[in-house]
């Protein structure tokens, strides 16, 4: 979901500096996790069982759909690991795959 998606479905009006410390304490106690897609907004999804306040396992494939515009976490599909050269060091890694869905596809 999007900032507007979240904002949108809250029924009382609430600031936009206490929705987004709402998403990041979410983010930080790993309850959520962000996803970066070519709308050009960040998107917010659960995280699973296995994610907490110290650690996010959340580097797993998230598709577009550009017939619905919908975006989805693909949790089977890990990233791969990337080999970085000496002195790199990595700290987040996402993957995004655009295509149609299986509810547009059947369409």
């Amino acid at each position: 979901m999007s900032y507007n998606d979240i904002e949108g479905g809250i029924k009382e009006k609430l600031d936009k500096v206490t929705i987004y410390r709402t998403l990041k304490s979410f983010e930080e106690k790993g309850i959520t996790h962000q996803i970066l897609d070519t709308s050009n907004q960040v998107k917010y999804a659960l995280c699973g069982d296995s994610c907490s306040d110290h650690e996010h396992h959340d580097a797993h494939l998230h598709f577009k759909c550009t017939s619905c515009e919908q975006t989805y976490c693909i949790e089977d599909s890990q990233i791969p690991q990337i080999s970085l050269p000496k002195g790199f060091v990595q700290r987040h890694s996402s993957m995004l795959v655009e295509g149609i869905c299986k509810t547009c596809n059947r369409a």
